[in-house]
């Protein structure tokens, strides 16, 4: 007596592996793309993405501790850092929404006595 099979590779196990191998790559990009200083950002309706290689981030944490590029930069350093950025150059911020306004301000105030106004606020949609 002979069995009748389907000749054919069982591809099912294949398909199961792969969706768990994409949902783990899927969930470690995105801790990947939020970068090394960790902040929550503030929501916004108009927000949008803005791309461009050439560009400074400042970044102002929940302890309002400032870093451009990554790099922590102290209050009486702030100024000197600034003053060396190209004014025609994008100045992207960043800043928790539990850090203080206070030194958000103070940063944009730098920013304007330089006669820097190419910068973008950064938010994520709502």
């Amino acid at each position: 007596m002979r069995l009748n099979r389907k000749d054919g590779l069982n591809i099912v196990p294949f398909i199961d592996i792969m969706l768990v191998l994409l949902a783990i790559v899927l969930s470690i990009s995105t801790f990947i793309a939020q970068g090394n200083i960790p902040i929550d950002l503030p929501s916004s309706n108009s927000a949008k993405q803005e791309k461009d290689d050439k560009k400074v981030s400042i970044v102002i944490d929940k302890d309002n501790k400032i870093f451009i590029d990554e790099t922590e930069v102290y209050d009486e350093e702030l100024k000197d850092k600034l003053s060396n950025v190209d004014p025609k150059m994008l100045i992207e911020l960043r800043s928790d929404k539990e850090s203080k306004f206070d030194t958000f301000v103070k940063v944009i105030d730098i920013l304007k006595e330089k006669q820097h106004e190419n910068f973008a606020i950064t938010t994520i949609t709502k």
